[in-house]
């Protein structure tokens, strides 16, 4: 019994850098997001293709590695992509939010089919759960969550093979009532996983009076854990001598809001990759 998609896991992407032309290490993690432009037939619809990341990731950074699986059990393949234009100019898109950890850049879906790799799309009508729709659904603190990706740059030896750890939404209720920007999740968060989904994990199950959440939405985008600190005090002086800086377990995620916000931004912009059709899924997974 699956709780997650596989076709999920198709969404995910590891990111890599490489440093004085050594091979890529992988560093973070992405996923490809379809925005919804118009339903061609009964069978297909038309997205715009973007991958999704933090900030962060991209920041200061010339070129970026994307390592996808073929079709067939062959090795994962590489694809370089440029953060920055001749001119020096960004090639991404960041919020206007400098708080707000998101990034996306346009991907050309028909060519990755067209090189014969596997992926999958979160359609933004289909597998998403904005502000919004997290409210409608009854989303609150203590529901599920699996976060997707690949900590401490665990990628799979010949093929991507994604890393699922699973938590809780620790503090949501002000992420919904538009008074933070992002909500908390409690989860093992490490480095690698910046730019992982999250998506909720289907429950049949609920307390009398509330809903249950019985599929699997994109729900936002991990950025980092919360650190603390925990100070050793010198017995001789009683002054702070050593700053430990530990992981709290809870990790701040910002919803799909700003990730569309940032999508929308991306898309007023000229010259972004052509439409890819995929088959109608009729529904969230």
């Amino acid at each position: 019994m699956a709780l997650i998609p596989p076709f999920f896991l198709d969404c995910v992407v590891a990111i890599g850098f490489s440093r004085d032309g050594q091979k890529p290490a992988y560093q973070a993690t992405g996923f490809l997001y379809g925005h919804f432009l118009k339903e061609e037939d009964d069978k297909q619809k038309s997205y715009r293709v973007f991958l999704v990341t933090n900030r962060h990731v991209f920041d200061q950074e010339e070129q970026a590695f994307l390592r996808f699986n073929p079709e067939g059990g062959a090795p994962a393949r590489e694809f370089a992509v440029r953060l920055l234009d001749k001119s020096g100019k960004a090639t991404w898109f960041a919020h206007d939010d400098a708080s707000v950890d998101v990034a996306v850049i346009g991907i050309n879906g028909q060519r990755l089919r067209d090189e014969g790799i596997r992926f999958g799309l979160f359609e933004s009508d289909a597998h998403t759960a904005s502000r919004n729709k997290a409210t409608e659904l009854g989303i609150s603190e203590g529901d599920g969550v699996f976060l997707l990706g690949f900590p401490m740059g665990l990628v799979g030896e010949s093929r991507n093979v994604v890393v699922v750890r699973q938590g809780a939404i620790a503090r949501i209720r002000d992420c919904l009532e538009s008074n933070s920007r992002d909500f908390l999740i409690d989860c093992a968060v490490f480095p690698g996983n910046s730019g992982g989904p999250v998506v909720t994990r289907p429950e049949i199950t609920s307390i009398q009076g509330t809903k249950s959440v019985n599929a699997a939405y994109l729900l936002g985008i991990v950025a980092s854990y919360l650190p603390y600190q925990d100070v050793a005090i010198s017995q001789q002086t009683r002054r702070p001598r050593v700053i430990f800086e530990e992981n709290s377990g809870l990790a701040s995620v910002f919803p799909m809001d700003c990730i569309e916000s940032v999508v929308r931004k991306a898309l007023a912009t000229a010259g972004e990759p052509p439409p890819t059709k995929v088959e109608a899924t009729g529904g969230a997974a």
